[in-house]
């Protein structure tokens, strides 16, 4: 299929991030990343509106000749209901984010197609494509930094689910979060023990001290203090003990792993080869797990990808013969 010139869009609680991407060579090419704040207690026009600006900036940035941009890829925060661009679901990061539809102010002004999906499912679909799925025919991304997120990719394909919800391993109960809130609202839910804070208050519950941030409880362990360290390790064992229950019912290719804890603290990962061996049954204990390898733009390849797939004719990435294009052609734009 000829390469293919695309916008992409990640939207987040935080940030808004923009990219041209290149698809159909050799690798894929991200053209200068632009960046911009989130207004998200502006509402969701107005993160709509700042989304917009950004597609703009990544647009007017290109080079002179640059040639046009055939389809907008978007990846967002919350649920989104399948084969649509509306948000179901969204948590507090995004103020009335849901009941949102993503595509249409960017299918209006831009006149090309628009692809919408959820920000980790976009995030597993570029390290399937790019990462260290390349090759394999499914993968299990498992995202923990602020929040614990997981993405199933089969056949070129993130598994969404029929409500556009699959993937939340987060939301699975383990014994070691026993009665500790979840953001989500219920107790006992992985994420609310082992992502970024809640790590930090269970250090803090070990009796670590002067623990304000993640970054501070990654620097008392470097330090070797002993409530960061347990904490860490409390944490990748409870993280491994949920992965090795997913592989159990799966029985993926390969898993990546992804986000700041996953970096923050040796400990962790040891504590979580640990977790995983315990509940991984024996045929699935030795299914690899590696550190994600799309790099920190893997939402904006996945979105991307999602983007160039509408063009193919079996939806799934995969090259086949003939135009590759739908029966509507796009509308490019510089």
């Amino acid at each position: 299929m000829p390469e293919q010139h695309l916008l992409a869009l990640d939207i987040g609680g935080t940030t808004i991030a923009g990219a041209r991407v290149r698809l159909g060579g050799d690798r894929p090419v991200i053209e200068r990343v632009v960046t911009i704040p989130t207004p998200a207690p502006e509402g969701p026009s107005a993160v709509i509106a700042a989304a917009m600006d950004c597609a703009q900036a990544v647009l007017a940035s290109s080079p002179a000749g640059s040639p046009a941009v055939t389809g907008i890829g978007i990846a967002s925060a919350g649920v989104i209901a399948p084969g649509t661009s509306q948000v179901t679901h969204a948590t507090d990061s995004l103020p009335g984010w849901a009941g949102t539809d993503v595509a249409h102010p960017f299918q209006e002004h831009f006149a090309v197609p628009v692809t919408v999906l959820n920000d980790v499912h976009a995030h597993g679909l570029g390290e399937d494509r790019f990462g260290v799925g390349a090759g394999h025919d499914s993968l299990l991304l498992v995202a923990v930094g602020t929040g614990i997120g997981g993405c199933i990719v089969r056949d070129g394909t993130p598994v969404a689910g029929v409500r556009g919800a699959a993937g939340h391993i987060g939301h699975l109960s383990v014994p070691e979060a026993e009665g500790v809130p979840c953001p989500c609202g219920r107790t006992g839910h992985l994420e609310g023990l082992a992502a970024g804070p809640g790590i930090v208050r269970l250090a803090e519950r070990l009796g670590a001290r002067d623990v304000g941030t993640g970054h501070d409880l990654a620097r008392l362990a470097e330090q070797g203090d002993r409530a960061a360290l347990e904490a860490y390790r409390l944490a990748g064992h409870a993280t491994g003990r949920v992965i090795g229950g997913v592989l159990n019912l799966l029985d993926v290719d390969v898993v990546a792993l992804t986000g700041g804890v996953a970096s923050a603290a040796p400990i962790w990962r040891g504590a979580l080869d640990a977790g995983i061996a315990t509940d991984a049954m024996d045929v699935v204990a030795e299914t690899p797990v590696l550190p994600a390898a799309a790099g920190t733009h893997a939402a904006l390849l996945g979105a991307a990808a999602a983007a160039r797939d509408r063009f193919r004719p079996d939806g799934n990435g995969r090259d086949t013969e003939g135009t590759g294009l739908d029966s509507a052609d796009p509308h490019p734009v510089n």
